[in-house]
């Protein structure tokens, strides 16, 4: 059996049941799934992604609603501006593609905020094409079982797709069940820190596993940190304006955050990145929110 036969297998045992890989899931329930797991666990997105489909079940439904509406849904999943991008495409495939999210990689590629790997997922999840499919996970794996190092790159480069291509069957809907068996074994047996390696189904195979080196010590990318950033700071600002019924005065959101420079510059970044829209001099709405005229900057 080729490798890709190996996880395959142990796929259709293992699979976790998740909503947007059931056969009724449309390609925009898949699009969604995809730009709201960038960044945020599978624990998080789950709830967050029934909420929008049962609200905005097509494009065209999220695309009839302002952008504001979107950013309130998006709630507290992170990394905001993935709403924004997501209604951006919503309005950008009712115009250009009448509704349909495109089958076409090339313009799946061409639709607001989708990079190299949301085109190639969608094309391959929502419509079993064959595309080499190239995430964290995917690049841990095809690195530890095909070239025996323990972490991957930091990046997805050219080359990784092309490790990723060669792995795949010829037929395309088995090359699709494919890269969908490789991203689950790295998410949950090949893991970056404490992989499963005794039920892996490349065990005997593995070229890492055979060398006996461990894993490097301490984690392979620095976390994040969050408490006392920006980030936090601009979560609180959106948290306020989600729930805000109207504009909301500066002095509202002066209460969020005691350090004034960093909340200034935390508000002037949602302004700059199109989340809030200033309202006349001293107050502030999502985007969207603002009677047309009515917009004036910081």
């Amino acid at each position: 059996m080729t490798l890709a036969d190996e996880a395959i297998t142990w796929y259709d045992t293992n699979a976790r049941d998740l909503p947007w890989r059931q056969p009724e899931t449309t390609p925009w329930g898949v699009l969604v799934s995809e730009v709201m797991l960038q960044q945020t666990p599978v624990v998080r997105v789950e709830p967050a992604w029934r909420s929008w489909m049962t609200r905005w079940p097509t494009p065209a439904a999220l695309a009839a609603d302002p952008q504001s509406e979107a950013i309130r849904m998006w709630g507290r999943l992170g990394y905001p501006r993935r709403a924004m991008r997501l209604h951006a495409c919503a309005l950008a495939i009712v115009e250009r593609h009448g509704g349909r999210v495109p089958d076409d990689l090339d313009q799946l590629l061409a639709l607001p905020g989708v990079g190299t790997y949301t085109g190639r997922a969608v094309a391959t999840f929502a419509y079993g094409q064959r595309h080499p499919v190239v995430d964290t996970n995917v690049r841990r794996v095809v690195s530890r079982v095909v070239e025996g190092k323990p972490d991957a790159g930091p990046a997805t480069t050219a080359a990784d797709l092309v490790a990723m291509e060669e792995l795949l069957p010829e037929e395309p809907a088995r090359a699709a069940r494919a890269s969908i068996a490789f991203m689950e074994l790295g998410a949950i047996v090949c893991t970056a820190r404490s992989p499963k390696c005794a039920v892996c189904p490349f065990h005997t195979v593995c070229a890492w596993r055979l060398t006996g080196e461990p894993l490097p010590e301490g984690p392979s990318r620095k976390p994040q940190r969050y408490a006392g950033t920006d980030r936090q700071v601009r979560g609180l600002l959106l948290e306020v304006l989600r729930h805000a019924t109207g504009p909301v005065p500066r002095q509202r959101l002066d209460l969020v955050w005691t350090d004034e420079v960093q909340r200034a510059r935390a508000l002037s970044g949602l302004v700059e990145d199109g989340l809030v829209e200033s309202f006349g001099s001293e107050e502030f709405v999502l985007a969207g929110d603002a009677p047309k005229g009515e917009i004036q900057t910081l």
